[in-house]
């Protein structure tokens, strides 16, 4: 609950908390005498947590501070230290987890739910550290997409590229996940190389400002790379242009009000949301009482009503049935929670329901919920009227459950009662189904459960224009699955229509969200220089068979990393390709196909002058070709990627290879890194046969048993 302090005035106990601090410009700030203050109370006990108030912070200073402080200590790191620094991060929050499980305690979530706040926030550092590792250059820029060919020769290409924004990443968080919530948005935009300012709601600002104070104490985080906004940033769109991000998480009227800024309006704002959803689950006709999916179904749904008190955006709000079997699915859900689910104090170790966030979200729960009875709800179990049999201090709110006769009761597809309530409704065939889903206006997930796979196919291609994410459960996955309401740092969290129309997460879309796409066009030299990226076309450092061997250049392979230079490259001689050698890699490998070992057939096919080599074959002569066999650098070849065949290769024809290094992406944490060698196959007519890239283990130093 939040009150005025005015309300409270002659609390000796507020009077002796301090404001909780925001984190501005490199140093905590309280307000000296605030005129405007919100007071936080414990979501079971009703007692005093925290004041919160911003009277006197500059949200200008903030802003410029990460433009300028911020944006050039992320600057001068690349995306794979950045990375690392996540991971770093997540190491040092994981031990000191206790102290935030025990400050969430006091907003009512349980230790279960702590595991998807608290572990799930640390989690997701750790899985963004991992991807942008693998999947990203150890460099600022990102390659989006092939290269274009605009001239014939070659000499001017076009590509696109993704670049850092040079603003401010700002997030505007929701009450219910104080960690996860921030660093969900948090690990995209420090990888990226934005700076953040976190603004999270009041009720429970305390647990988030806890989480910052001990990401900043650890000393990992370049000065200005993170700021708290402790309370209201009344005017900090103000000082936001094109340069800048919003992401926001919170209501629809709220995001509304947002986008309607006159910044996101005129000047370019990039403004995302999360917003309300009333998601859904489907089970399937297939899915009826007895079978494993049934169990599994029912297992979701209450889940979802009590983990967070169903104060999760993607909690199951329509539980949607064949009508044979609403019933049924009734009275499974209220077995399972009269069963398992205790509501009360999350220190209590019986509890496994916690209160609602304040009692303002307890009258909001309690006022929804009696919309929904108005427009024809019938209440199986819980309710309003049952908020009684708890301590009248907690915002306590009982687990319910209501039907309606009527599927398509507007109010049930419209009004969302954000807390532990869900509301089954009935259809009659699988179309019916899909246009209920569809009513919710858009959704950020829904679990379809079923076994039949031709069943599922016609649930997503109904709703997977509503939905940013389709969960698909049945008995196989019903043990491995994450669940409906987990987003995954690797899957996109977003949805269309009235859940706001964003994306966050998403492995590297996220991150995507915090840079500039932009075109390119010039020379293969300028954007080599560029992106890092050898192109074809620029400047090669060329060695062959013949110079190695009189010892005036050195092969690519004898380089470490530390030498190794793109457009590094080896151009190998001619080798003649015989009838034999074709017959002979037919018989020893069993590829027989025709076009290599049948003459007429060979000859008959529009593709083929006659019999041709096999693709491998020409692929491993290539090795063949390029590599350099005594011990030295060149650790592995881990594969390769982009094989393309271009021109066949018939028995008395050449072929030749020449093998540039491409990229080079050192590790930061091991001796060695990966090199990737543009590769090109050549006949003796000068005609490309083969391109593809080869993929290697390269050491940083060459190692003393390999000199």
């Amino acid at each position: 609950m939040t009150v005025d302090s005015s309300a409270r005035a002659n609390s000796s106990v507020s009077e002796s908390l301090r404001v909780l601090p925001s984190y501005i410009a490199g140093s905590w700030w309280v307000p000296e005498e605030p005129q405007r203050v919100t007071e936080v109370l414990d979501a079971s006990t009703g007692e005093l947590v925290s004041r919160v108030s911003t009277d006197g912070l500059s949200t200008s200073s903030a802003v410029e501070y990460a433009r300028s402080v911020g944006q050039r200590g992320l600057g001068e790191l690349t995306f794979h230290q950045r990375a690392l620094l996540l991971k770093q991060l997540a190491l040092h929050l994981g031990e000191h987890k206790d102290l935030l499980y025990d400050l969430s305690d006091k907003t009512g979530a349980t230790r279960k739910d702590h595991l998807v706040d608290v572990d799930g926030g640390i989690g997701t550092l750790f899985a963004y550290s991992s991807k942008a590792r693998k999947e990203l250059p150890n460099s600022n820029v990102i390659i989006d997409g092939n290269v274009e060919q605009l001239s014939r020769d070659g000499s001017f290409i076009g590509e696109h590229i993704y670049t850092r924004l040079t603003g401010v990443a700002v997030q505007i968080n929701a009450f219910n996940f104080p960690v996860w919530g921030m660093l969900e948005k948090l690990a995209p935009s420090l990888i990226a190389g934005v700076p953040t300012i976190v603004k999270p709601a009041s009720q429970t600002a305390y647990v988030t400002e806890a989480c910052v104070r001990i990401m900043l104490d650890s000393g990992l985080l370049p000065q200005g790379a993170l700021q708290l906004i402790s309370g209201s940033a009344r005017d900090l769109l103000d000082h936001l242009d094109y340069r800048d991000h919003v992401a926001f998480t919170g209501s629809a009227g709220t995001a509304n009000v947002l986008r309607s800024h006159p910044n996101v309006q005129d000047e370019g704002v990039r403004f995302t949301a999360e917003t309300d959803s009333l998601n859904a689950a489907i089970l399937g006709p297939d899915a009826g009482p007895g079978t494993p999916e049934f169990e599994a179904f029912i297992k979701a749904v209450v889940q979802e009503m009590t983990v967070k008190a169903g104060q999760k955006c993607t909690a199951i709000r329509r539980t949607i049935v064949p009508s044979e079997h609403v019933d049924a699915v009734v009275t499974a859900l209220r077995t399972r929670v009269e069963s398992r689910a205790v509501l009360g104090d999350p220190r209590d170790a019986a509890t496994t329901v916690g209160a609602l966030a304040s009692k303002d979200q307890q009258q909001e729960v309690s006022q929804a919920v009696k919309r929904l009875v108005g427009a024809g709800g019938e209440v199986c179990f819980g309710g309003p009227e049952a908020t009684g049999q708890y301590p009248a201090e907690g915002a306590f709110y009982p687990v319910t459950t209501l039907r309606f006769s009527d599927a398509r009761t507007p109010e049930v597809h419209q009004v969302e009662a954000f807390g532990p309530v869900t509301s089954v409704l009935g259809y009659t065939d699988i179309d019916d189904a899909v246009e209920l889903a569809a009513l919710g206006g858009g959704s950020l997930v829904a679990t379809v459960c079923t076994h039949d796979p031709e069943i599922a196919g016609r649930f997503v291609r109904g709703i997977g224009s509503h939905h940013g994410r389709v969960h698909l459960l049945d008995r196989d996955d019903a043990k491995t699955s994450t669940g409906h309401g987990s987003p995954l740092p690797h899957l996109v969290h977003g949805g269309p229509g009235r859940a706001g129309g964003g994306e966050e997460l998403g492995g590297m879309r996220g991150v995507k969200h915090y840079m500039q796409r932009t075109a390119l066009q010039g020379t293969p030299d300028l954007l080599t220089g560029i992106t890092g990226v050898w192109h074809r076309g620029a400047e090669a450092r060329t060695v062959t068979p013949a110079t190695v061997a009189d010892g005036s250049a050195v092969h690519p392979f004898r380089k470490p990393l530390s030498e190794l230079r793109i457009g590094d490259q080896f151009a190998s001689g001619l080798r003649e390709v015989r009838l034999e050698d074709i017959n002979a890699f037919a018989e020893f490998t069993g590829d027989t196909f025709y076009a290599h070992t049948n003459e007429e057939a060979a000859t008959a096919n529009p593709f083929f002058p006659r019999r041709v080599a096999h693709g491998y074959l020409l692929v491993s002569w290539a090795a063949g070709l390029f590599v350099e066999p005594a011990p030295g650098p060149v650790l592995a070849n881990t594969g390769l990627e982009n094989l393309s065949f271009l021109t066949p290769v018939t028995y008395d024809d050449a072929i030749r290879v020449t093998l540039t290094a491409k990229q080079i992406t050192p590790r930061e944490t091991d001796d060695y890194g990966e090199v990737r060698w543009d590769t090109v196959l050549h006949n003796q007519n000068d005609e490309i046969v083969a391109t593809y890239d080869v993929l290697t283990r390269v050491a940083k130093e060459t190692p003393g048993w390999a000199q």
